[in-house]
């Protein structure tokens, strides 16, 4: 079932939800790296710092897009459950950069995107039932936070004091 929302109201939700979704790493955006980062012993296959923004920009927009389309199969009341996890990953998302980069806490980083990406996870199953769709715009997010749990293992590895 599609929601009968009026055209106007869908955008806004769409601009609502991309605008949401980009929120949470605006919360952190004046976390930066700096020195602390450059100076960690790092894994050969550490991406390039410059992969980040592009890479980000490509997932939040996916993310968003998903979570509409779930929205889309009779709004929020209709779609509580996977919204609500789609929230909660968002938050998890937000906070992680606050624990990795800014209190330098590599092994809470690593406690917290393991949530993170149950969370993930869960929310990928949820839009799943509602709209495979959805799910698989979950997808390409998922495969990154993967690889960023194993980058956030190996760091705390390779500098654990």
């Amino acid at each position: 079932m599609t929601s009968p929302a009026s055209p106007l109201r869908s955008t806004l939700t769409l601009l609502a939800f991309v605008l949401v979704t980009f929120a949470a790493p605006a919360c952190s955006a004046f976390i930066a790296p700096g020195a602390w980062y450059a100076a960690l012993n790092k894994p050969a296959w550490n991406p390039p710092s410059w992969i980040f923004g592009p890479a980000w920009t490509l997932l939040y927009t996916l993310m968003a897009i998903a979570a509409w389309l779930v929205w889309r199969r009779g709004g929020f009341r209709a779609q509580r459950g996977p919204l609500t996890w789609y929230a909660i990953q968002l938050a998890l998302n937000a906070a992680w950069t606050p624990i990795f980069f800014g209190a330098h806490a590599l092994g809470w980083g690593l406690v917290e995107i393991v949530a993170l990406w149950t969370a993930i996870l869960i929310t990928l199953l949820r839009f799943h039932r509602v709209r495979p769709g959805a799910a698989w715009l979950l997808a390409p997010y998922l495969a990154w936070v993967t690889f960023a749990t194993a980058l956030n293992f190996t760091l705390w590895r390779l500098n654990a004091v």
